[in-house]
């Protein structure tokens, strides 16, 4: 039983890491006012980034870095189509979602000349921790996470630039009165929320893995934004929202190696279903930022 409950909790903490930097991507771009749909694409963008450029570069601290940098860009492009454009932020989200999943599908063929999924790359840390079944990079990046959701927390709430930020999103005109940028506010936290969202993205795929695989997101990206809500717009409220999340996602593969008398297909729908009771269970008790999804 004791060997049980720590392999759940080891599982639990590797499934909750990518959700937990989508997420934190997610809240830093509401509160600043703008709707970030495309997690779900900036994952896959800084997974398949990560994966190539770990593959040219033999190296997978460099793959870590073109992961960031993939989202980021993305996370850039939402950010002038839909603050500085006024495009729609859920049609921008959802066009940003599909260029990438399709693009990262397209890549496969184009770079590694095989469909559904990459060559093997070298992994992030590649120093094994026996006792955890997990190596170095992993760990660390995991460590990262909930290091990162504090920082956030704090910066938001005990930094003049993360009052602005939380000003923006429930106020831009009163921003502007002050004479600040409010788009210029919108533009670097849309774009940190994409370097976030590409490093969860780069996590499953040379962290957790060492390989990029059609629809290897698997829709994070949303449950990450279902994290978002349910945390109440903060970063440790989302941060606890994703590790019960990803607690439900690693009770899918513990109970199916144990259960085999288990419909997979059920225990793959545990993490949906629980992202769906918990918005349900919520909805009509929580606000978002006021101005949040609203164009200025």
């Amino acid at each position: 039983m004791t060997e049980l409950l720590v392999t759940l909790l080891l599982l639990t903490l590797v499934k909750s890491a990518p959700i937990i930097y989508a997420a934190l991507g997610g809240v830093i771009s509401e509160r600043s006012g703008v709707i970030n749909i495309g997690l779900e694409g900036m994952m896959a963008a800084g997974a398949f980034a990560a994966v190539v450029a770990s593959y040219f570069a033999n190296d997978g601290i460099v793959g870590l870095v073109a992961g960031v940098a993939a989202g980021a860009f993305v996370g850039l492009v939402l950010a002038i189509a839909a603050p500085k454009f006024k495009v729609d932020q859920i049609v921008a989200g959802t066009g940003i979602n599909l260029i990438c999943a399709g693009g990262a599908a397209y890549g496969l063929v184009l770079i590694f000349n095989q469909p559904g999924a990459s060559r093997t790359v070298p992994p992030l840390g590649g120093i094994n921790i026996p006792h955890l079944n997990m190596n170095l990079g992993e760990a660390i990046l995991i460590a990262l996470a909930f290091a990162l959701a504090i920082a956030l927390h704090w910066v938001l709430y005990r930094t003049p630039w993360g009052l602005r930020v939380r000003a923006t999103g429930e106020n831009p005109l009163a921003v502007k009165s002050a004479g600040l940028d409010p788009l210029r506010f919108r533009l670097l936290a849309v774009t940190a929320s994409g370097a976030l969202a590409g490093l969860g993205g780069a996590f499953l795929s040379i962290g957790e893995l060492s390989i990029y695989s059609d629809g290897m997101t698997a829709g994070r990206g949303f449950i990450a934004l279902a994290a978002v809500i349910f945390g109440r717009w903060t970063p440790l409220g989302a941060m606890g929202a994703a590790i019960v999340f990803g607690l439900f996602e690693a009770l899918q593969d513990v109970l199916q190696g144990r259960f085999a008398w288990l419909p997979a297909d059920a225990l793959s729908a545990l993490p949906y279903i629980a992202a769906l009771v918990a918005l349900a269970g919520i909805t009509g008790r929580v606000r978002a930022p006021a101005s949040d999804g609203v164009p200025y």
